[in-house]
């Protein structure tokens, strides 16, 4: 049974302003340590390809947090839920902490796709519950 749907379309060039004014703290506020990770390996390499994967993971999370109905305040937070992927490529949502707990405890799980392109991030959640 459907729990929640959530969708975000994140325009990259607000994610950039904020980085360029914030600079990485912004995205140890938004990334989880796995994530931040991998952004930064991208952002060496190619700084707008790092960008666009801070961008894609804001978007998910912000589907996320519709799609659960909590908006961004408790047990949601950006760094307790991650956006992996899969060795497919298949981006996955891997929660922590109270968030996980919580999700568990309503027996919940969730489905997310990311896309993005120039200008533009977009992400959509389905959120489950298991019967």
């Amino acid at each position: 049974m459907i729990y929640g749907i959530g969708t975000d379309i994140c325009d990259i060039r607000r994610i950039e302003a904020t980085f360029e004014r914030q600079g990485e703290r912004f995205a140890q506020r938004v990334l989880s340590d796995a994530e931040l990770a991998v952004w930064r390996t991208r952002s060496a390499r190619w700084p707008k390809r790092g960008l666009r994967y801070l961008a894609t993971r804001f978007s998910a999370k912000e589907a996320f947090s519709k799609a659960i109905g909590k908006g961004m305040r408790m047990p949601m937070s950006w760094r307790l839920c991650e956006i992996a992927n899969q060795r497919s490529g298949k981006p996955v949502i891997v929660l922590h902490g109270v968030l996980k707990e919580w999700f568990e405890a309503e027996h919940l799980t969730a489905h997310v796709t990311v896309t993005d392109e120039t200008d533009y991030a977009a992400s959509f959640v389905v959120v489950e519950r298991k019967e």
